[in-house]
């Protein structure tokens, strides 16, 4: 069964990050806050396709449900 732990290691091995914090318990379906400087510049849907490309094909076969909030670090820093 697939975890948030998991899931969460795979994002930092493969994207550049600050900060990910992966929550979900049910194996299906998880939330992700991710806060990478190789957001900057880039709008949301490039963000999250930053976030599927590092997952790969985990995406289209083991992950299920993926809800997530991409920042800037800039962005992360004003939400405080």
């Amino acid at each position: 069964m697939i975890t948030a732990e998991y899931i969460q290691n795979h994002i930092e091995t493969n994207l550049p990050c600050e900060m990910v914090r992966v929550e979900g318990d049910d194996g299906h379906h998880f939330n992700a806050v991710i806060v990478s400087a190789e957001f900057q510049g880039k709008n949301m849907v490039q963000q999250h396709q930053l976030v599927y490309k590092a997952l790969g094909d985990k995406m289209k076969q083991e992950i299920h449900a993926l809800s997530m909030k991409t920042y800037t670090p800039e962005q992360w820093a004003e939400q405080g």
